[in-house]
């Protein structure tokens, strides 16, 4: 029971690579504009802002990042998403792509503002460590955004890639625990997908607005 409500459910499932990979990366460079969308307005992103996204994928939110933000990092273990995020990032001078997971973030302390995890959570190997990082790496009152596919209990295979409220549910609990603040869940519909996300905030930072 408690595998089954695990926020990162599919912590070991096999990296992006080869042709596979490249596959993946196409269908997420347009299936991941309404989340890119829905991260932006989540994060009240600013043109003060510096973003880290973790899990970036081939960047297609990092790349709508930087049209408001002043600077834009995306992160991502698979050799074939940075490669293809680069090629298609080329023209802007605000995002950067390196090596690295959530477990593992290659930057400096206290550098970011705003952190986003994009249908990627379900997949960190593990979430303290996670957490430990999106801490160090945020500014006091940074924002956290994970947004996930809003999926239903017993969904099996590639439906099952997301999070069903207690999964979205548990993993805001471990946020509060690891020492963010304000921690709210909340459930969205574009089209046809539905998404869940969990926003919370560094803390040190002013109050929230409600």
């Amino acid at each position: 029971m408690e595998q089954a409500c695990a926020p990162n459910h599919h912590a070991h499932y096999p990296g992006f690579a080869g042709l596979t990979g490249l596959l993946g990366a196409a269908s997420m460079i347009l299936g991941r504009q309404g989340d890119a969308r829905l991260a932006d307005e989540l994060s009240g992103l600013r043109p003060e802002d510096t973003v880290v996204d973790v899990g970036c994928g081939p960047g297609a939110a990092a790349r709508r990042a930087a049209r408001k933000a002043a600077s834009v990092t995306g992160v991502d273990p698979a050799p074939i998403m940075r490669r293809v995020a680069r090629l298609l990032s080329r023209q802007s001078k605000r995002v950067r792509f390196v090596e690295g997971t959530a477990e593992a973030l290659p930057l400096p302390d206290d550098s970011f503002s705003v952190l986003w995890s994009i249908a990627s959570v379900h997949h960190w190997a593990d979430l303290e460590a996670g957490l430990g990082e999106a801490l160090r790496v945020l500014r006091p009152g940074g924002r956290l955004v994970a947004i996930e596919r809003h999926t239903r209990p017993g969904s099996q295979g590639h439906a099952s890639h997301g999070w069903t409220d207690d999964q979205a549910s548990a993993f805001a609990d471990r946020c509060l625990a690891r020492g963010f603040v304000d921690a709210r869940v909340g459930q969205y519909a574009y089209g046809r997908r539905r998404t869940i996300s969990v926003t919370c905030a560094a803390p040190g930072g002013s109050k929230p607005e409600s």
